[in-house]
Order: C-alpha cells, then structure tokens, then sequence
C-alpha cells in the first residue's frame, strides 16, 4: 500500500486503492473510485462493516456513516482521510474558513450593536451602501438599522444581506484575518466571491440588486419547506409532485424541497405518514427550483457585462458542492438560480481538504454553525458566529479576533483553542 505520511497511513491514492478492493470485495463486482457509496450497492449493514474495517485499519474517521453514505464516494472518502491525516499533523496555526449565510437570516435592526460601536464594520458597510444604491434606489444602511419590516422582503433581503455579510468579512480582514477558503449559502455566494476576489465588489452589488429584484416580481404561489428527511426521502416524497424538486442540502437529515404549495403540502404529509416532520418556511417564491428559471436568463445578460474572474482564495460552491476555481461567470450565476444548495457537500469539502482550525459564520445570526459542528464532529474545527444578535458589539468582535488570533493583541505564537 502507498504510504505519504510517514506514520504508516496511506495517501490520499492509497486510501482510493484499498477502499476500491473492499467495496469491490463486499459487493462482488467492480466498483469505480467516482462512483456514490450507495450506488455501488453497499447497504448498510455493508457500509457499517467497511466503516469498522476501515477504522480498525487507520483510525476514528472523520464522520458517522450514515452522514456521509448518500453522497460521498470512494474518492472522497479517501480525500477525507487523507486530510484527517494532515490535520493530525498540523503545526497549530490558525486556519480560518469564512462561511456566508443566505436568505431567511435577516431581521429589522441586524448588526445594530456592531453598527453603533465598530468604526471599521460602519465603513465597509456604507461602502457596501455606495454601491447598490443606484440600483436600489434607498440606502441599505437606513434598511438595516431601521427596523422596517420590508426587509423580508426578497428584493431588499438579498441586497441587504449581501452588504450586511460583505462588511463583516471586510472587517475581520481589516483586523488581520487572512482566510483559507470561502462558501456562501444561497445570496451569501456573492458576498463570498466578492471577498474571494472573484467579483469586484460594484458588480456584485449590481447582480444583487437586480437579482432580488427579478425574483421579488415573479408570480407568487411558490415556497420552500424545510425537512428532517435525508434527500432520498425528500425526493420520494416529491416523486409524482412534478412542481416540487430538492432546493437545498444542509446536512445528512435537513432538506428542504422548494416549488408550488399545493405540491408542497402533498409532500409533507407523505414525510408526516413516515413520522419526518417538515415545516414551511417564510418565503414568498420557491428558490432554488425550476419555478426561478424566467429569471435565469435576465441575469445571465446581466452578469455578461461583468468582469469575469477566478477566485484567489479557495471557493466552494454550492452550485457543484465542491471547490471550483473557474471564473464565476454569466453562465454560473444563471445555474446558481435554480440548483439546489449543496451546502452538506461543500462544507464537507472545505472541512477535509482546507483542514480550516476555525470556521466562522458571516451573517447577522447563526443558522449553519449548528450543521458546521456537526460536520466537524469533535475534532472538527471551532465554530464560531461573528454576529449572534442584534446587540452583538465591538467587545464580542474583539473576543472573536482573539479567538482567531487577529486583532491588535494578535500573537504569531498563539495557538488554537
């Protein structure tokens, strides 16, 4: 067997081989190194006996089988192993991988404390303000801390949002932050390729802008219902609901299914006779889901007169659920419309292949810190939110620049907690 670490474990391509001739060896027949666990025709009893095998052989791996089993496959599988492996190694620096909430965190007064006391975040946030404005036509900063409550509203929530995200991250660099690598959730995308360097920050306050706008003016009678099923009872509870289809991925058992009520109300008593509840959530549209496709194209012309570059900071999508390092361009911000949010497969990537010691939540509240800890399990990263609530102040910024080693009591010694 390859071995790369020097403590008798396998690479990365070792690991690939070995897991190959056990899955092969259980199921009788040749499996290939891309293809899902489960469709390799492992059930679980199998995965469960691999699992064991496999930590008899190398150690505790990095999550349940029963998280991972519907989508990994044997490669990356064997990526996580060999990232458990380098972070087992790890000289004790701070990594930090900055993680972008989307639509259906923002609420009246977000950031009011950080607004009122951080001159840097007041800053980066009218800068944000300076650039929507003309597509806006009124100041997000007046939205934000005014309290109306139109900011649930999907054309003033995503610009909103956007600013609101692209400002905390603007101040944590400011204060020495230098992150690994960036994912957003939904609308958090933008605020995510802008500090990747993948978008400058006018033109994407343009497609912000006009993105919520073009969603806001759809016809109504879509939405989005949250579940505790697993995808594959998601979709079986979807299956004859042709206006229903999978908009996101959190976590092994929250999806949420997005298209027309009545379809949405058929699928959530399928999931309530299985004893999986579900629960609408506050959306006027069903995002992510082929009922936005009218507004696919408007922003492809948009987004066509956009300069059209690679990040230069690791970008995980989840429009592919994996780092992407091509030029966000017209025809990816078209796709990230309609595809459900793979945020599950994403973050799980970012997890093993940046071995990041902290991830920090950029919103004005927490919503994915709880999937990030349980990805990470608990030799996973410190999980941390930059914004918890509206009264979330200058002292709580600094208690997270400390815990990150930024700052101006920032020490090249220090070590995470």
């Amino acid at each position: 067997m390859v071995t790369g670490s020097g403590r008798g474990l396998p690479d990365e391509q070792g690991y690939v081989e070995w897991l190959t001739e056990q899955v092969a060896e259980r199921v009788r027949r040749e499996v290939r190194e891309d293809m899902p666990l489960i469709e390799c025709g492992l059930d679980s009893v199998a995965l469960l006996g691999l699992y064991g095998e496999a930590e008899e052989a190398f150690g505790p791996l990095p999550d349940h089988p029963l998280e991972v089993w519907p989508y990994t496959t044997i490669r990356n599988l064997a990526r996580r192993l060999a990232g458990r492996d380098r972070a087992l190694r790890s000289d004790g620096r701070i990594r930090t991988a900055l993680v972008f909430t989307g639509q259906g965190c923002q609420h009246p007064r977000m950031t009011e404390g950080l607004h009122r006391h951080c001159t840097a975040y007041r800053h980066h946030l009218a800068a944000a303000d300076a650039a929507l404005a003309p597509h806006l036509g009124r100041s997000v900063v007046e939205l934000v801390r005014g309290g109306d409550p139109l900011i649930h509203q999907t054309e003033l929530a995503q610009p909103a949002l956007f600013a609101v995200g692209y400002a905390l991250a603007m101040t944590l660099l400011e204060e020495g932050v230098e992150p690994v690598a960036v994912l957003g959730h939904g609308v958090g995308e933008f605020a995510a390729a802008t500090v990747s360097g993948a978008l400058p920050l006018a033109a994407a306050a343009e497609l912000v802008a006009c993105r919520g706008a073009f969603m806001q003016h759809l016809p109504v009678g879509g939405g989005m219902m949250a579940t505790c099923a697993d995808p594959f009872e998601a979709a079986e509870a979807a299956t004859s609901e042709p206006g229903v289809s999978i908009g996101a991925i959190n976590a092994a058992r929250a999806t949420v299914l997005s298209g027309d009520i009545a379809g949405l109300e058929r699928a959530r008593r399928r999931l309530a006779d299985l004893g999986i509840a579900s629960t609408f959530l506050k959306v006027t549209h069903a995002f992510h889901s082929p009922l936005m496709e009218p507004v696919a194209p408007r922003l492809e012309a948009l987004a066509r007169r956009m300069p059209v570059t690679a990040p230069t900071i690791p970008y995980y999508s989840t429009v592919y659920g994996r780092e992407y390092d091509g030029p966000l361009d017209a025809g990816y911000w078209s796709r990230q419309i309609t595809s459900p949010v793979r945020f599950a497969d994403a973050a799980r990537a970012l997890l093993a292949e940046q071995r990041p010691s902290h991830v920090v939540e950029i919103g004005p509240q927490a919503v994915l810190t709880p999937f990030l800890r349980r990805m990470g399990g608990p030799r996973g990263p410190r999980c941390l939110t930059v914004c918890r609530d509206p009264h979330t102040n200058a002292v709580d910024l600094a208690g997270t620049l400390s815990a990150l080693n930024a700052g101006p009591l920032a020490n090249d010694e220090t070590t995470p907690d």
